[in-house]
């Protein structure tokens, strides 16, 4: 009997043993690792991280409890992505997320087998990411938007804000590779508008007072943003330029927010939130081939006022109508 009562015990301990190694084995295996792989910064994104974690919560993803997420920043230098990728594929992750057009690029360029989420492009299949929306092939799926369109909308807005101008800079970020495809467009909508356009480079920050400083001695009447993930980083930084040297400027939301003129496109944080459907779908088994890549629909026109009294303009009432937000 107590031989037998001691096999009772041993065994029963083993079972206490056992079943926490079991439980902490399938915990770690339900565990979903993601390589998030950023051309900015940690500090310049914090608002758009926290908007694809939040979206992540809402599905039921928890770091720490059934997901971890593995940061690579290439603080603006584009030319860092593709080594960051591979470091990212090392640590083994389930799947890569990354946005833009260098961060899309350098992913897909990294791996043909881990799936890739796209956050945003501004245009996936002009600048070769996939093949189309509805089948975009390959690993990769997620979100995008036609920037080319989109920049001509700008320029348009802007001169309808400013019927005057007739010489617009153009500030474009040369390394980010659609930038082309986008000047293309605002060159068609230009002829249209007789509007000329001059092209002011700007690589990183340091480089943005000479750009505008160039721009003032040409005597161009405005400028447009290209899109691009350092210059909404830095809006504040473009936005001060453009006062400075009297320059009404038309770009993204973020830099009307923070003092330019005309502020034209897709809400991002509802992109980020978005791009965790599509983690979900994945991380569930969803076959990429049934994932197509969805297209931006909604965009918000941004008008500061406040800023065309700085420049002592008038915004015609049919325009200020149109606008979702006036900034006072």
């Amino acid at each position: 009997m107590n031989l037998s009562r001691s096999i009772l015990v041993v065994l029963f301990g083993l079972g206490v043993l056992v079943c926490p190694l079991a439980a902490d084995a399938q915990q770690a295996a339900d565990f979903a690792r993601i390589g998030f792989l950023g051309a900015t910064s940690a500090h310049g994104w914090a608002s758009r991280v926290e908007a694809f974690r939040l979206g992540l919560r809402d599905l039921g993803y928890v770091e720490g409890k059934n997901i971890i997420i593995e940061f690579r920043w290439a603080d603006e230098h584009y030319d860092r992505l593709p080594s960051l990728a591979a470091e990212l594929l090392r640590l083994k992750v389930d799947l890569l997320v990354t946005y833009g057009t260098p961060g899309s690029l350098a992913a897909k360029h990294a791996t043909t087998k881990i799936p890739i989420v796209m956050v945003h492009s501004g245009d996936a299949v002009v600048a070769g990411i996939v093949a189309s929306l509805p089948r975009p092939g390959g690993n990769l799926t997620g979100s995008t938007y036609f920037l080319p369109q989109l920049m001509a909308k700008r320029l348009e807005l802007l001169k309808d804000a400013v019927p005057r101008i007739s010489q617009v800079a153009i500030l474009v970020k040369p390394d980010n590779p659609f930038f082309a495809p986008a000047i293309r467009a605002l060159e068609v909508a230009a002829d249209r508008l007789q509007i000329r356009l001059q092209q002011f480079e700007a690589r990183a920050p340091t480089e943005f007072d000479a750009a505008f400083s160039v721009m003032s001695k040409r005597r161009v009447d405005a400028v447009v943003v290209l899109e691009d993930a350092v210059f909404v980083t830095h809006a504040k930084a473009i936005a001060e330029l453009a006062l400075k040297h009297r320059l009404p400027a038309a770009g993204f939301q973020e830099l009307a927010a923070a003092g330019g003129l005309i502020g034209y496109g897709v809400n991002f944080l509802e992109m980020y939130r978005r791009a965790a459907v599509f983690v979900d779908k994945i991380l569930r088994g969803t076959k990429l081939a049934d994932i197509p890549v969805e297209q931006a629909t909604k965009f918000d026109l941004l008008i500061n006022l406040k800023t065309a009294r700085a420049f002592s303009l008038t915004i015609p009432p049919p325009l200020l109508l149109r606008a979702d937000q006036v900034i006072e």
